[in-house]
């Protein structure tokens, strides 16, 4: 099994050591499209998974969740959370054994979601539903000084409630000058580049494990789409994540690194617990 670069008390050392820094930010990958933003002492999580709950579910079944990389940290020990991202119901992006504890801990979080599963999130937390900020397509909230735009996200096509409510979405934060962009689960789809650009995204971080019928289950952009995906949106930088996490539905970075390389777009792989900053 994959070890972290960081885990438990050093993950959590690296993230305290550098809470106060006035200057830039800092970005930690917890695993699958997990990530912690830090900046100013304030800290925004996306799409956290935590937890072995996929994998006891469907042990013993024909599509197992094997997993690969150890958890990072305990979600129950990150009592510094302002706002935490969910992108679409799916149990890696909306897990109630991560959320749960988060939520115990910090009393006063704010928890994003699509509109459209907004009641779906609660139930399955078992939370006011009034609690989690529902957002669509264009909608914005701000969170401790993080403001977070929703852009669509398709998985494997842009899916609508019958309200016309985006089922997955992406986000943007926009923060001191800085915008980072989390795809969710997605794969390219007309007009996303247009969408994207005007945000001069500093940071993209995008899913890579691609798409293959035979494991039954929504596809994602593959390496070399999310490398050119990252050029065309302008992206100061992309970071590559939904992998080595779990055996049946994951994928090597080599191939986003070698387009990246080809195309001429920065790019940074990161193991499971270790930092990026700016």
């Amino acid at each position: 099994m994959i070890r972290p670069l960081l885990q438990d008390d050093a993950f959590l050392a690296d993230v305290a050591a550098r809470r106060d820094a006035a200057e830039g930010f800092r970005l930690w990958w917890l695993g699958q499209s997990g990530f912690l933003l830090q900046w100013r002492g304030r800290h925004l999580l996306f799409d956290p998974y935590l937890s072995d709950s996929l994998t006891q579910k469907y042990a013993g079944t024909d599509k197992p969740h094997v997993r690969m990389t150890e958890r990072v940290l305990d979600p129950a020990r990150l009592d510094f959370i302002d706002v935490v991202t969910s992108s679409h119901n799916h149990t890696d992006h909306l897990d109630a054994e991560t959320l749960g504890p988060l939520l115990d801990a910090n009393p006063e979080l704010v928890l994003v979601v699509s509109e459209a599963n907004r009641a779906f999130a609660a139930e399955r937390l078992k939370i006011d539903p009034a609690g989690p900020v529902g957002l669509d397509d264009g909608g914005e909230v701000e969170v401790a000084g993080f403001r977070i735009a929703a852009v669509p996200a398709a998985h494997e096509q842009i899916e609508r409630d019958e309200r016309g409510r985006c089922r997955h979405l992406g986000y943007v934060a926009r923060f001191g000058g800085f915008a980072i962009y989390h795809a969710g689960d997605c794969v390219r789809y007309e007009g996303q580049v247009e969408k994207l650009r005007p945000f001069a995204l500093d940071v993209a971080l995008l899913p890579i494990n691609g798409r293959a019928p035979e494991r039954r289950v929504p596809g994602n952009l593959s390496g070399p789409e999310a490398a050119r995906l990252a050029r065309d949106v302008g992206a100061r930088l992309a970071i590559p994540c939904h992998y080595e996490m779990f055996e049946f539905n994951t994928a090597s970075p080599d191939a986003f690194v070698a387009e990246a390389a080809r195309l001429g777009q920065p790019v940074r792989v990161l193991r499971a617990g270790e930092r990026f900053w700016r």
